[in-house]
């Protein structure tokens, strides 16, 4: 029997500003650098087929900016689906929204923060590139992407060790490659 593969790609927020002081932590917005990373993220994830069916989202300022900075580049971006459980949430709690996903759903994006995306990646993945996940494991940078495959039929049955890294890329690397 041929299982059926899912497919998760995290991404943190990209890099936020910090110069309003009487903005709350959900308020900020991404800086400048952080516009450009989301949108480099956005082509590569178009160009490399990597479009989501179904994309979830933090409700802070800095995600949702994210996400529509990536989507402007995808032709056929999904809408986001926001959900306030991700603000800030850890690995246990994003784990459970991820396993509340429909079951028709094939790949799904997430938006959201650290250090809950860093430690849900370390604790879904069991294999990949040893290169990669030696640096996931050290940092999930602002505008990070990391695309974990699992073979699995439902998203209810995610658990820890699970996926295969299939990869990781970091904005910072994107802007030095030509690809």
């Amino acid at each position: 029997m041929t299982r059926v593969m899912r497919r998760i790609l995290l991404l943190r927020h990209a890099k936020s500003a910090w110069s309003d002081p009487g903005a709350s932590d959900h308020e900020r917005p991404l800086n400048r650098r952080g516009q450009d990373a989301a949108r480099r993220i956005g082509a590569y994830l178009d160009r490399h087929r990597l479009v989501p069916e179904y994309v979830l989202c933090s409700t802070a300022t800095r995600a949702r900016e994210t996400w529509d900075l990536v989507a402007a580049e995808i032709p056929a971006a999904p809408p986001p689906h926001h959900d306030e459980r991700l603000y800030n949430a850890a690995a246990g709690s994003i784990l459970d929204v991820l396993g509340q996903a429909s079951p028709g759903i094939k790949s799904l994006l997430l938006v959201g923060h650290n250090p809950g995306l860093q430690e849900l990646s370390t604790l879904l993945i069991a294999s990949g590139d040893l290169d990669d996940r030696e640096r996931l494991h050290e940092k999930l940078p602002a505008g990070g992407l990391v695309v974990i495959d699992f073979p699995i039929e439902a998203w209810s049955k995610l658990h820890p060790r699970s996926g295969r890294l299939e990869r990781f890329v970091v904005p910072r690397t994107l802007a030095a490659a030509t690809d």
